[in-house]
């Protein structure tokens, strides 16, 4: 197996000029676990911080566009559309980021950036209503991040 990655110098990103562009997607998702009040509160709008999923949302989006800055190898991409969407459960919220552009290398990196931000960005918003009597969140857990699908044409 050859690590495109590494080399005898350490690091490098990976050379990706010679590819060809081509319509590149890709769609992740992960989960939240939040108190049923918690989810109420949300639902209802009545988080002190704000409207928790439109916060979320721009996260997600400023996430994907600026992924390159966070890993270190990742290519800076001209992200053409990002989507996210959430699905409030009875005690989770599950979060969906799908990411669009046309380039030389894959989307799923800036997918499950974009998820991580916006599941962080709910728990920030929502900490207070989460901690208990000891400043601790016992019940609250971001979970299953994962890439859905990953595409290439």
């Amino acid at each position: 197996m050859t690590l495109t990655h590494v080399s005898d110098k350490g690091v490098k990103m990976v050379e990706v000029s010679a590819k060809p562009n081509q319509v590149r997607r890709a769609k992740a998702a992960g989960k939240i676990r939040l108190s049923p009040n918690t989810i109420r509160l949300v639902s209802e709008g009545h988080v002190e911080k704000g409207a928790v999923l439109t916060c979320a949302q721009v996260a997600a989006i400023m996430a994907v566009k600026n992924t390159s800055q966070l890993i270190p190898m990742c290519h800076p991409l001209s992200i053409t559309g990002v989507d996210v969407d959430f699905d409030v459960g009875e005690d989770e919220i599950e979060a969906t980021v799908e990411v669009r552009m046309v380039g030389k290398t894959g989307v799923e990196m800036e997918a499950i950036t974009g998820v991580s931000v916006a599941l962080l960005t709910i728990w920030d918003m929502v900490k207070a209503a989460e901690k208990d009597e000891h400043g601790q969140y016992p019940a609250t857990e971001i979970t299953n991040i994962k890439v859905l699908e990953k595409v290439k044409e």
